[in-house]
């Protein structure tokens, strides 16, 4: 065969390539930002960009989707009996008229209701998480409801599955929501130990058939435990050494999580519910209602607090990006100041408006990232949104201290934001996720003394460093942002 004929060849394999990468982007519904994206992966990496396309670019299933839409809230008028009898002890500066703007908009279908007798605790170190919520497992009485996208079988996941499989034991349900893709490398025989104890374990449905259905996209982003129905945890840390600081690579590991005490537990109770009855194979795994699970929380409970809280959960089984636009609408409150932190920031056209209409109008926006990557591509692409934000004004800081993880968004003095959500396309179109929005000035405090403590440990980018950055390193952020809204 002549050279000529192999070029004819793949002149053949390119055109064909090229038709089909038209057909496969467009013939779904996506972002301008992500078809463009998929069509540079598609036609630049013939052949090997559709195997790359197989595993992250193809849509959740109708048969997922589905499962997901039809879970039906059970334990949610249960949770507006306790709205409604809490006591009123909140500041109204914190709930001011403006504020009722996103609280109502946060409130979608009327899933997401303002609760007001909540206790917090923060937490931002993973040694400290670890030791009071090994703590509150072992006082469990009735339920234990875990939810995580990551559990390693390591150290610390090997302490946790021990302990459940003593509380199952001791007769307490136990149960246990993976994600399989998360988690990997967690054997369904290293889980079988729980099972064999009496406790329940099932991995997300978007996870369930890593072979069959493989897709890496989809993710269950939520980290979530409830305990008796009135303690819950929720934010940041996964369960995996890492997150104590036990790798090498990443040294110490700043996250952030909350302890809820209150009736915006039974709003993250009623959360785990839904998704496990969506990943549940069998009728007979299903939850149904229980007052065990639901329990009123009365003045003389361990409940009494006066934080007003709402938990917010989003996923691709919206129409919408509510969490993002979410998001966006808390930060517009603001009329001094915005910090956030975020692991990746990938942020999309719309946040990218806001921070520059916040910037521009003399707000005090700060954004902290890591130093270093877990993810090369991520980091660069995010790398290159830092020094574009610099040029608009944002303040950003390079946290020197470890790896941060953490998620969170300060608002003034009156409101914050803590959990899952990362400031990137993933967490805005992809993940399944939730976030606490806290109304209370003190827990306000509490997270900006935090966030002052972790400048302490940051850098300031500025123009100049910028310029230090060699060409080499500016073509990697540049490659690497033209594949943002897929990374």
């Amino acid at each position: 065969m002549t050279a000529i004929s192999w070029i004819d060849i793949w002149h053949i394999i390119f055109f064909a390539n090229a038709i089909l990468a038209l057909w496969t982007v467009f013939h779904r519904k996506r972002s301008v930002a992500t078809s463009w994206a998929w069509l540079i992966v598609l036609i630049i990496l013939p052949v090997v960009g559709f195997v790359i396309y197989g595993f992250v670019g193809r849509g959740i299933s109708q048969e997922n989707l589905f499962a997901i839409n039809r879970q039906k809230h059970i334990g949610l008028s249960n949770v507006q009996k306790m709205i409604t009898e809490a006591p009123a002890k909140i500041d109204q500066n914190d709930t001011s008229p403006s504020a009722h703007i996103l609280i109502k908009y946060l409130d979608k279908d009327q899933e997401s209701p303002i609760t007001k007798n909540n206790k917090l605790k923060l937490y931002t170190d993973g040694h400290a998480k670890f030791r009071d919520l090994f703590a509150d497992i072992r006082q469990a009485k009735s339920s234990i409801n875990v939810e995580y996208y990551t559990i390693y079988n390591d150290a610390i996941g090997n302490e946790l599955l021990k302990l459940l499989i003593q509380k199952a034991e001791e007769g307490v349900q136990v149960r246990v929501l993976y994600d399989a893709w998360g988690s990997f490398g967690s054997s369904k025989s290293w889980f079988k130990q729980l099972v064999d104890a009496g406790g329940d374990v099932l991995p997300f449905i978007t996870s369930r058939n890593m072979i069959s259905r493989n897709r890496i996209n989809y993710h269950l982003h939520r980290k979530i435990v409830v305990i008796d129905g009135v303690i819950s945890w929720t934010g940041g840390f996964n369960v995996g050494d890492q997150y104590l600081g036990r790798k090498k690579k990443f040294g110490y590991w700043r996250d952030t999580h909350l302890r809820l005490v209150g009736s915006a537990s039974l709003l993250l109770q009623e959360r785990f519910v839904m998704d496990w009855n969506a990943s549940a194979v069998h009728e007979e795994e299903l939850i149904s209602f229980d007052e065990k699970l639901f329990p009123d929380l009365d003045e003389n409970d361990i409940s009494k607090g006066d934080m007003a809280v709402q938990v917010v959960s989003d996923g691709p089984d919206n129409d919408e990006p509510y969490m993002r636009n979410g998001l966006v609408r808390l930060m517009m409150l603001a009329r001094k100041r915005v910090w956030i932190q975020t692991p990746y920031l990938i942020p999309d056209e719309a946040m990218i408006a806001a921070w520059q209409i916040l910037a521009s109008s003399g707000v005090d926006l700060r954004i902290m990232i890591p130093c270093m990557p877990d993810h090369p591509f991520i980091y660069r692409a995010t790398q290159w949104y830092a020094n574009q934000l610099v040029k608009i004004g944002v303040k950003v800081y390079t946290y020197d201290n470890g790896f941060m993880h953490a998620k969170t968004i300060i608002v003034d003095d009156k409101y914050a934001t803590v959990g899952s959500v990362n400031q990137d396309y993933r967490s805005y179109d992809l993940n399944f996720e939730d976030n606490v929005f806290v109304y209370d000035r003190a827990f306000n405090k509490e997270m900006s003394d935090q966030f002052k403590k972790d400048m302490e440990q940051s850098t300031l980018l500025t123009p100049e460093l910028i310029k230090q950055q060699s060409r080499w390193l500016h073509a990697l952020q540049n490659f690497s942002r033209l594949l943002s809204p897929i990374l």
